[in-house]
């Protein structure tokens, strides 16, 4: 999702402000089916043991001329 605003310096040069937002209902993303250990003999069966970052969040500016 990615939030933007242009803000006209001249008629041929303007700067753009963006808040960029990944992941942004920050909804747990497992990584496939090594994600949760399935091996009955490990001591941690069952647990998640990898996954996507959390809600990621980034800004920016671009000056186009």
């Amino acid at each position: 999702m990615a939030l933007l605003k242009n803000v006209r310096l001249t008629e041929a040069k303007s700067l753009q402000f963006r808040l960029e937002a990944f992941n942004v209902f920050n909804h747990a993303q497992f990584f496939g089916p090594q994600a949760v250990d399935g091996n009955i003999a490990s001591s941690t069966f069952g647990q998640v043991i990898s996954a996507a970052p959390p809600r990621i969040l980034q800004l920016g500016a671009k000056f186009i001329f």
